[in-house]
């Protein structure tokens, strides 16, 4: 089976992620989409949440698993029996960081190989950091995530404002 695995934290999913969820799913047998518990940040949703909004808005494609994970991606991957890492380019300002990144795993990892997908188009402006600024003044969340994520995103919004 060719599995691989598209790590990140996902807070909160969105259009260009699935985007590459998508297309990657095309690719292998299996993806496995690893939610980072990250320390060094504080996301907007639990890991709990991120899961599960994933897990519902990927569940039209019959290959995809939602996980989380801690610690380094290299050591999840293995764990998950794969030895390739998916990640997402949207600029040419992500290919440094991206490339530095892909660098230290394969030192880490000899094992495992990094593939960079080209964000489509439509997408290559798109982030969650974007997205979270946006739906500060709640304008159309629609064009950059999916409904569902929309709905969730403006009722932590609002909690957060209160």
């Amino acid at each position: 089976m060719r599995r691989a695995v598209y790590p990140g934290s996902f807070d909160p999913v969105t259009n260009g992620h699935l985007d590459i969820i998508k297309r990657a799913s095309k690719q292998f047998d299996e993806v496995i989409v690893g939610v980072l518990v990250n320390s060094k940040k504080t996301p907007l949703f639990s890991i709990e949440e991120r899961v599960n909004i994933l897990k519902e808005v990927t569940s039209d494609i019959p290959n995809i698993v939602v996980k989380s994970f801690e610690g380094l991606s290299v050591n999840f991957v293995r764990s998950c029996e794969s030895n390739t890492i998916i990640r997402g380019l949207r600029a040419i300002s992500d290919f440094e960081f991206e490339l530095h990144l892909a660098q230290t795993n394969r030192v880490l990892a000899p094992d495992i190989d990094t593939m960079f997908l080209i964000t489509s188009l439509e997408y290559a402006f798109l982030s969650s950091s974007t997205v979270k600024e946006v739906a500060m003044f709640e304008d159309d969340l629609e064009k950059f995530v999916p409904s569902q994520v929309a709905k969730l995103l403006r009722e932590r919004i609002r909690k957060i404002e209160k």
